[in-house]
């Protein structure tokens, strides 16, 4: 099957955990011009069968991006929902004219994206990345307390909170597995951070009150750094177990996650955590931005199903650029294309996800 018309949408790894919500957020706005796409053709035309042919199955092998990019025929926008390795079905898309979408929290691979800037250009499509929970909504609310600081900040601090009872995808797991013993380049900082440590204690949202976070390499905090002129941006992260985030944090000190340099352990890690289920599937993230003078502002979003939440902002970016032509070509972060009360107030409608935008600390 190929994508017929002048305005399919194809979500790739559509029948995934996040896909799932972008096909079927997506099919409620344009029934019969959703794919869910992937290299499962099974998979995706059980999928398929579950919305009543509101979303359509295609397959698609991103290990082939030529063949892959080939079969889009007539697609408007794809939504990016698998881990594509590197930018060249990024390149693919793009080079048709057609826009692109994606939910990848790796800096390295938003990077390679930025570099295709010019051939969106030329070609007439808008890619927009950082679009989902972090990053994507840290990003846009990020961008508000700059907003409303009326400035370039001078640093910008993030917190996350994510719940371990939430189903994540096995790709989601591998990353954050992967990043939990590692020493990055942080902006504003001299030399080298290590994940897991820093600590800051952040007051979050939505019941749980003062946790301690720790620095991770989020893609976020390297993007603001750029899209909002910071000069310091950080990112940090705990669950909400609040022995597990001790946990891990002791290991880190200790040494003892060195064993995940070792690919058996991480895959066995993975697998682990991919069955395990304890704690709960909320989340929540508050952003800061310190202006001139130590002045302040911060907000904080929080809800339930990081997935889900991911897969509705994801849905939202897609469907704007479907139903109307973007004012600008060219590869963007979510928080340079759209304003983020506007993204704020359609999110809060699905019920999944709640804002407090005027937190003063």
């Amino acid at each position: 099957m190929r994508v017929d018309g002048s305005n399919g949408i194809v979500v790739v790894g559509g029948y995934g955990a996040v896909g799932r919500t972008v096909c079927a957020e997506l099919a409620g706005r344009f029934p019969g011009r959703v794919f869910a796409a992937g290299r499962n053709p099974g998979r995706a035309e059980a999928f398929s069968r579950e919305t009543g042919g509101r979303v359509l199955p295609l397959r698609l092998d991103l290990a082939d991006p030529d063949g892959a990019a080939g079969v889009l025929g007539g697609a408007r926008v794809v939504v990016a929902c698998a881990e594509t390795g590197d930018a060249a079905f990024a390149r693919e898309v793009l080079g048709r004219g057609v826009h692109y979408v994606d939910v990848s929290a790796s800096h390295a691979f938003l990077r390679r994206v930025e570099g295709l800037e010019a051939l969106a250009r030329r070609c007439g499509a808008t890619a927009v990345l950082s679009v989902g929970l972090v990053p994507g909504l840290t990003n846009l609310l990020a961008r508000h307390c700059a907003d409303v600081l009326g400035e370039e900040p001078r640093g910008v601090d993030i917190s996350v909170l994510l719940g371990l009872g939430e189903a994540h995808g096995e790709e989601g797991i591998r990353w954050v597995v992967e990043n939990l013993d590692k020493r990055f380049e942080a902006p504003g900082v001299r030399g080298s951070v290590s994940s897991l440590g820093d600590p800051r204690t952040t007051l979050f949202p939505g019941g749980f009150g003062g946790r301690a976070c720790y620095r991770f390499d989020f893609a976020d905090q390297h993007v603001l750094a750029r899209t909002l002129g910071s000069g310091r941006a950080a990112t940090r992260l705990c669950f909400d177990s609040v022995a597990a985030t001790r946990l891990l944090a002791l290991l880190k000190r200790t040494g003892a996650l060195r064993v995940l340099r070792y690919w058996r352990t991480r895959d066995a890690l993975v697998a682990f955590l991919s069955r395990l289920r304890f704690g709960s599937d909320g989340f929540a993230v508050v952003a800061e931005a310190e202006g001139k003078g130590g002045r302040r502002h911060s907000c904080r979003a929080w809800g339930r199903g990081e997935g889900r939440a991911t897969g509705v902002l994801a849905a939202l970016v897609a469907g704007r650029l479907n139903a109307s032509p973007p004012l600008d070509h060219g590869v963007f972060h979510v928080e340079q294309l759209f304003d983020p009360l506007e993204v704020f107030a359609d999110a809060e409608g699905h019920g999944i996800i709640s804002f407090d935008l005027g937190h003063v600390p």
